[in-house]
This record gives structure tokens, sequence and C-alpha cells, in this order.
């Protein structure tokens, strides 16, 4: 995952097409024809529709562009944002990269299956 601060976000990217989804929208109800990235919000860290978001835009749209987190984006949280299928989180005003990045060093593997490994471990182990 992408870990970005957010002076480095832009919701114009030059020769993107992005789609800002707001977290009531229907991921399945969307038109993803020619989206290259979609910014899905979280507008504070207790609503976790996003995570639903982007699980559904990967598994049942099977959408491969960029699903960008932005918002009240927590950095306990982030791995749990990678294991739904975003693949760039925009960081607080003021959140050290550094920290943001340590948490991927302290989880290496995961039991569950998730978007980029559907099955779970002891499926792989067999």
């Amino acid at each position: 995952m992408k870990i970005i601060a957010a002076h480095d976000h832009s919701t114009t990217a030059s020769g993107q097409n992005v789609l800002e989804m707001p977290n009531d929208a229907d991921p399945l109800a969307q038109d993803l024809a020619g989206i290259d990235r979609i910014d899905l919000h979280f507008p504070k860290f207790t609503d976790g529709r996003a995570f639903s978001q982007a699980r559904l835009l990967r598994q049942r749209r099977q959408f491969a562009g960029e699903i960008r987190a932005t918002g009240d984006v927590l950095i306990d949280q982030l791995v749990q944002m990678a294991r739904c299928g975003f693949d760039v989180a925009v960081l607080r005003e003021g959140v050290d990269l550094a920290d943001a990045q340590r948490q991927f060093d302290r989880f290496h593997a995961f039991y569950q299956g998730d978007v980029a490994h559907p099955l779970p471990h002891f499926r792989d182990a067999a």
C-alpha cells in the first residue's frame, strides 16, 4: 500500500479519471467505464462503510484501478484497508509517514483470506 501525506493528495489528478464516491453510494450501481481511480472517503474513524465499498469494488466489480482512502484515515486501520483492496491511503495532516509504514512491519501474515489472497492461510499450506 502506498501511503501519502494530505498535502500530496489531489482530487484532480492529471491524466486520470477519478471518481469520488461518497460513503453512502452503492458501488455495485456505479458506472466504472473509463475510471482509473476511485476515492473512498472516511468522514470519521468510526464510519467503516468505505471498507465494504472497497471490498465490493475489488471482488464483485473486479475493479483493477486504484482505490484511494481519504478523510479520517488512522494509521491503525491501514493494514485492514490494504486487505480490503485499498492501494493508497492519504494520511491526515500531522501524521508521520514512518509511523504509518511501521504498521505493515508489525503484521506479516494473516490466517484469514482477503482481497489479495482469497483463500485462508491453511489452504495455502495444504
